[in-house]
C-alpha cells in the first residue's frame, strides 16, 4: 500500500508557482441588496478590470467562482504587480459611489508548492494564499514573507509588516505583510465583525475635536492637540479605521448629531469629549457612542495633574479598545504606550508647533520651527519636535532656500529617525530634502516608506505627489494629489496641483472639475486669512484654467499687494499672465523669479504646463538655458 501511494506521488506534477486569491468582500450582502445588479456588476469588473490586468501580466485563472477567484502566475513580481493594478482599477470604479454599492476586493498572494491536477492547484500554498485574502483589509493587499523578500525593490510598492500569524491548518507561523499602495485602495476601512456586517457598519470610529472649557482661547491649541494624539493612537490600530484628523476637524464647533456626522463619515462609532486645562491641573472627559444605537458604550472624567496627560491619553485608547473588543498586537500596545516625551513643557511647545504649521504660510511656518526649537531644548529625545523643524525648514526653502541649508534638514530628520525610525513625519521630510538635494532615487524611497507607516500622511501624499509631477510623471501623480485634497477639506494646494496633471495630461474635464474645486477651497481660505497670500495666487492659477481672466488677473494682484516680496507668488503671477496670453508680462516676472528661486522650484519649472504657451518664446529659452548652472547638484 505504501508502495502504491508514493507511485502516485512520483507521478504527481509539482511546482513553485505564486498563487494569488481574490474574494469580494461582503458579498452575501450585497447581493441580499441587489442580487441581479450584483451579478452584473460583478460580470462587468471582470471583463474590464480583472481579467485585462490578469492576462496583460501573464497570470493564469485557475478557479472562479461567483464571490472569487485563484490565480496563478510564473512570476511573483507579476502577481503583486498585477494585484496592486486591480486594487487600483477597483477603487477608481468606486469613486463616488455610496458604500452600500462599492465592489471591493480582498487579495492574499503567496509564493509556495502547489500540486497540479488537470489544470487545478492544490495543497499548502493555496491554502496560504486563501488564508492571506482573509486577512488583507478591503482593497487591500497581504502577502506572506516569501512574497516581500522576492519582490524587494523591484516594484514601486512598499511593504508594512503586520508580524507572525497563526493560520489555520497551517504550520509554522507566517508572516504577514500588507502592501502599501500610497493611495486609498491600501486604506479602506477594515472588515466588520460579524456582529456589525449585518448593519452594514464597520469597525470604524470618527474622533470629534474635543471642546475647549478652558474658557480661553488660546487654550485651543490644546485641547485640539489632545485629540490629534488620540487619533493617531487608534490610527496605529490595524484592525480599526480611523477617520483622519483634518476630516473630523471639519465638525469643530458645529452643532450636528452624532448619527448623522456618524453617516456622513461612515462609521459606527463616534468618540468625543471637552478638555479643560487650568493651570496644573486638567479635566478630560471622554465618551464612545455607538452611533448604529445612540447608545454610550463608555464614559469617563479625568481630573488629574497635568503631567499625568499622557497617561490620559493612553487610558482613554485602551478603553475604546476593551469597548470595541480589540485585540491588540503586540507592537501596537507598545507603540500606543511609547510616550513622544517626558516633559509636558516641551508636548505644549510641540502642540503650539503643531497648529501653527497647519496654516502652512510662511510666518506661521517660521513660528512653528520656534516652537519646535523650543521643544526640543526642553526634550533633547523628542523625536517628533525635530521632524517638525525639518518639515518646517523642507517648506521654508521656497522662499528662504540659503537660509535653511539642506546639511540642516538632514541633520534634524536624522536627530528623528535615530529616536523614532518608524516616524512617518521624518521619512517625508527627508525625502524633501533629498528632493532638493537631487538624489531623486533615495527620495523617492524615503516618500514610499512614509506612506507605508502613515498613508493618512496629509504631507507625504502632497510631497510625493509634487516628486512625481516634477519628473513628468504625472499620471502617477494624480492619486496621491487625490488623497492629499481627501485627507485635507480645506486642501487647496492639491487641486491645483490636479488641474495641472489633467492639463498635461489632455484631460480637460478632470482639470476643469478640479479648477472649481481649487477655487472654493482657496476662497474659503482667503476668508479665513486674508492676510495670507498662498489662497490668493494659487486660487488665481485655477481662475486663468476657466478663462476668467479678470478674477485671475485681481486674485494675482491681491497676491502681491500681500506680499511683494513672496517668490512663489511672484512665480504663480507669472503662470497666470502665461495662460491669459500676456506673455511679456510672464517672462517679466520669470525673469526676476528665477534667480532666486530654490533648486526644487526650479526642477518644477521645466515640467510646469501653464508655462507652455511661452516656452517658445526666446527670452524663455534664454532662462532655460541660464538654469544649467542651477541644478540641484551645482547649488
Amino acid at each position: 500500500m505504501l508502495g502504491h501511494k508514493m507511485k502516485i506521488e512520483a507521478l504527481l506534477e509539482r511546482r513553485l508557482t505564486a498563487i494569488l486569491a481574490a474574494d469580494v468582500v461582503g458579498y452575501s450582502r450585497l447581493m441580499g441588496t441587489d442580487e441581479a445588479g450584483t451579478l452584473a456588476t460583478l460580470k462587468l469588473h471582470r471583463r474590464e478590470c480583472l481579467e485585462p490586468k490578469i492576462a496583460e501580466h501573464k497570470g493564469r485563472i485557475v478557479k472562479l467562482s461567483a464571490d472569487g477567484m485563484l490565480i496563478e502566475f510564473s512570476s511573483v513580481v507579476n502577481a503583486v504587480a498585477c494585484a496592486a493594478e486591480i486594487q487600483r482599477g477597483m477603487l477608481a470604479r468606486n469613486e463616488g459611489l455610496p458604500r452600500s454599492r462599492r465592489v471591493e476586493l480582498r487579495i492574499g498572494i503567496h509564493l509556495g508548492d502547489v500540486i497540479v491536477e488537470e489544470g487545478d492547484i492544490f495543497g499548502d500554498g493555496v491554502n496560504v494564499a486563501a488564508r492571506l485574502e482573509g486577512l488583507a483589509d478591503p482593497s487591500g493587499i497581504a502577502v506572506s514573507s516569501s512574497v516581500r523578500d522576492q519582490v524587494g525593490s523591484r516594484l514601486d510598492l512598499g511593504f508594512v509588516d503586520k508580524g507572525e500569524y497563526s493560520l489555520k491548518n497551517i504550520a509554522p507561523n507566517i508572516r504577514v505583510y500588507t502592501v502599501a499602495l500610497g493611495d486609498a485602495a491600501a486604506r479602506q476601512e477594515p472588515e466588520a465583525s460579524d456582529a456589525t456586517l449585518e448593519t452594514g457598519y464597520e469597525l470604524s470610529i470618527g474622533v470629534l475635536p474635543f471642546t475647549n472649557m478652558s474658557h480661553d482661547p488660546e487654550q485651543e491649541y490644546f485641547s485640539d492637540g489632545i485629540t490629534e494624539d488620540i487619533i493617531t493612537d487608534l490610527s496605529k490600530i490595524s484592525r480599526l479605521h480611523v477617520v483622519a484628523r483634518n476630516t473630523v476637524f471639519t465638525y469643530k464647533g458645529k452643532a450636528v448629531k452624532v448619527k448623522q456626522i456618524a453617516q456622513e463619515l461612515g462609521v459606527r462609532f463616534i468618540l468625543e469629549g471637552s478638555v479643560r486645562k487650568v493651570g496644573e491641573r486638567v479635566r478630560i472627559t471622554g465618551q464612545l457612542i455607538d452611533a448604529h444605537t445612540g447608545g454610550h458604550l463608555w464614559a469617563d472624567r479625568y481630573d488629574r495633574d497635568l503631567t499625568d496627560i499622557f497617561a490620559i491619553q493612553d487610558e482613554i485608547t485602551h478603553a475604546i479598545v476593551d469597548q470595541l473588543r480589540i485585540k491588540l498586537l503586540p507592537e501596537e500596545k507598545k507603540a500606543i504606550e511609547s510616550d513622544p516625551t517626558t516633559s509636558v513643557e516641551a508636548y505644549t511647545y510641540y502642540l503650539r508647533g503643531r497648529q501653527f504649521s497647519h496654516t502652512w504660510t510662511r510666518p506661521y511656518l517660521l513660528l512653528a520651527r520656534r516652537m519646535f526649537l523650543k521643544a526640543v531644548e526642553l526634550d533633547a529625545n523628542y523625536a517628533r519636535a525635530y521632524a517638525g523643524i525639518a518639515e518646517c525648514e523642507c517648506a521654508i526653502r521656497d522662499w528662504h532656500e540659503k537660509d535653511f541649508p539642506l546639511e540642516s534638514i538632514f541633520d534634524m530628520s536624522a536627530k528623528a529617525l535615530a529616536l523614532d525610525p518608524n516616524l512617518a513625519e521624518a521619512h517625508a521630510s527627508r525625502g524633501l530634502a533629498l528632493t532638493h538635494n537631487g538624489q531623486t532615487e533615495e527620495a523617492g524611497r524615503e516618500f514610499r516608506q512614509a506612506l507605508a507607516l502613515s498613508p493618512s500622511l496629509y504631507e507625504a501624499n502632497l510631497y510625493y505627489g509634487r516628486f512625481l509631477f516634477a519628473q513628468g510623471r504625472f499620471q502617477e501623480a494624480v492619486q496621491f494629489f487625490k488623497r492629499a485634497a481627501e485627507i485635507r477639506p480645506d486642501d487647496y494646494f492639491s487641486p491645483i496641483h490636479l488641474l495641472n496633471c489633467y492639463l498635461s495630461l489632455g484631460v480637460d474635464s478632470e482639470r476643469q472639475r478640479w479648477a472649481r474645486i481649487g477655487i472654493e477651497r482657496a476662497k474659503a481660505a482667503l476668508e479665513r486669512h486674508p492676510e495670507n497670500a498662498s489662497p490668493a495666487h494659487r486660487g488665481a492659477l485655477a481662475l486663468a484654467h476657466l478663462g476668467e481672466g479678470d478674477r485671475a488677473k485681481e486674485w494675482a494682484a491681491r497676491a502681491l499687494a500681500i506680499d511683494p516680496d513672496d517668490i512663489v507668488a511672484q512665480y504663480n503671477a507669472a503662470c497666470v499672465h502665461s495662460l491669459l496670453g500676456e506673455n511679456e508680462r510672464a517672462l517679466d516676472l520669470l525673469e526676476a523669479v528665477v534667480p532666486q528661486s530654490s533648486s526644487y522650484h526650479l526642477l518644477w519649472f521645466k515640467q510646469d504646463s501653464d508655462l507652455d504657451p511661452i516656452r517658445d518664446h526666446p527670452r524663455f529659452r534664454a532662462l532655460l538655458a541660464s538654469m544649467k548652472d542651477c541644478t540641484p547638484e551645482t547649488r
